[in-house]
């Protein structure tokens, strides 16, 4: 592996920053997108029970706060139960964007790594062709530096490539799930504010 490093050239340097970058990124969102993290699934039943049989206390909405970014919007919202059902969707609402946001972190980081690592390997394929013909001499070619030229060129397309092909892949996948997930944080959170105002049982 070192050696093809090595034949690749500097080029190849950006191209491995960035890969690490998108491996680290993909680990943290693999684990941060899981669904008992964001949204439980009887976390609306256990809220329902508990406000029906305690009412709201401190105690529950700092619970709430730790437990998930779906018992931080629930948690918004109780703190509110006792205003206007318009200030409890506001208050909802409010943390819900801020749930969102949570969620789509660091996919703008990789989706930049997905676009710019074909970009830097077709940078080192350049740099790879003005070597080859920076080889050309009047007096006759430099093996040497020919093959040089040819590795720095293709190594680099071919780096490009791998990182940005799953890192693309994951880009999209994270970005599906955290938009699905947004999904059933408001249906969730809607299906609260009515229960909180005695609109549904």
């Amino acid at each position: 592996m070192l050696a093809i490093i090595e034949a690749a050239g500097w080029p190849i340097w950006p191209i491995i920053a960035a890969s690490i970058i998108a491996l680290g990124i993909i680990g943290e969102r693999s684990w941060s997108l899981r669904r008992n993290l964001v949204a439980p699934r009887d976390l609306l039943s256990r809220v329902t029970e508990e406000f029906r049989t305690q009412g709201v206390s401190q105690a529950m909405l700092d619970r709430l706060a730790q437990d998930s970014l779906l018992g931080r919007v629930f948690a918004a919202g109780l703190a509110n139960v006792k205003s206007t059902r318009e200030v409890t969707k506001e208050a909802i609402e409010e943390a819900g964007r801020a749930a969102a946001h949570e969620l789509g972190r660091f996919l703008p980081p990789l989706g930049t790594i997905a676009s710019i690592s074909p970009i830097m390997g077709l940078l080192g394929t350049v740099i790879g062709m003005i070597e080859i013909f920076g080889s050309q001499a009047p007096g006759g070619n430099s093996p040497a530096q020919l093959a040089h030229g040819i590795s720095v060129a293709l190594y680099n397309t071919a780096f490009g490539l791998i990182v940005a092909i799953p890192s693309m892949i994951f880009y999209r996948h994270f970005r599906s799930r955290a938009d699905s997930l947004v999904v059933e944080m408001e249906q969730q959170a809607v299906k609260l504010v009515e229960i909180l105002h005695g609109e549904r049982r």
